[in-house]
């Protein structure tokens, strides 16, 4: 059992909904970030989404785009990422990491070398949003033997045909984009939500967390409410952005997974 299954039993038992947050590994700097992660389990997240900065991050809207550039732009790499999460893990060895990315920058590495590397850093799960199923023997099904979950992304265009193939070799949860489009382009609706997650549940037998379009306290209540958690990115690497201090970034994190408690 990962610290993600271990971390879904626990919430089931006591009736709550998760709350993951994103951001940016090395935004604005590896120190910064390094505090604001270590702040997160107390601002309420259940479990943290770091980003792999990427030179070329498709999926991602400018809010992230940003945050990845102003990594790399203070020398933020991949190893430097998993340094973050060993010295994080130096404090917590509860709290489930996973590693959201690109591939290019593992395969560069070397899929054998950093699967070592991740699983020693503390790393529990990868989401790696370019490498489709038909690619699972390229890290999936080798991050699996390795210990780790590999999440995949299920979308608004993700049929019942294609939906069995997506959820496969999926394990830990299934991240459900609840927009089509780019982080941060649009708001999630809980209405149109519901089923989704209902048929993706169903599919899959995994907890679906839904993320894409939560900014608010409120939006991450009934998008909780219909789902088994809820992610936020975009508006925690908003305030990053805005230089805010660390402790009002978690002040802000606090409402949100307060928002999401709720549900």
């Amino acid at each position: 059992m990962t610290r993600i299954d271990a971390k879904f039993a626990d919430l089931k038992t006591n009736g709550k909904k998760a709350f993951v947050a994103y951001v940016m590994a090395g935004d604005p700097d590896f120190d910064t970030s390094l505090q604001v992660v270590r702040g997160l389990p107390a601002a309420g997240v259940d479990i943290i989404e770091l980003g792999l900065p990427f030179t070329d991050p498709m999926a991602d809207g400018s809010a992230i785009q940003l945050a990845g550039q102003r990594a790399l732009g203070a020398g933020m790499t991949l190893d430097k990422t998993l340094a973050l999460a060993a010295a994080f893990r130096e404090q917590d060895d509860t709290t489930p990491i996973v590693l959201m990315g690109y591939y290019n920058p593992i395969y560069s590495k070397g899929v054998d070398t950093f699967l070592a590397a991740a699983k020693k850093a503390g790393v529990d799960g990868l989401i790696v949003v370019d490498l489709p199923p038909e690619e699972d023997n390229e890290l999936c099904l080798p991050a699996q033997k390795a210990g780790m979950n590999f999440i995949r992304l299920a979308t608004p265009t993700t049929d019942d045909k294609r939906l069995p193939r997506v959820v496969q070799n999926t394990s830990g949860f299934v991240y459900y984009v609840s927009i089509t489009g780019i982080t941060g382009s649009a708001e999630a609706e809980a209405g149109d939500v519901a089923p989704e997650v209902a048929r993706i549940k169903s599919a899959s037998g995994l907890p679906v967390i839904v993320g894409f379009g939560v900014n608010t306290p409120d939006k991450a209540q009934a998008i909780a409410s219909v789902a088994d958690g809820v992610v936020v990115g975009s508006a925690i690497v908003s305030k990053i952005a805005d230089g805010l201090p660390v402790a009002d970034v978690l002040k802000f994190v606090k409402t949100l997974s307060d928002g999401a408690h709720r549900a």
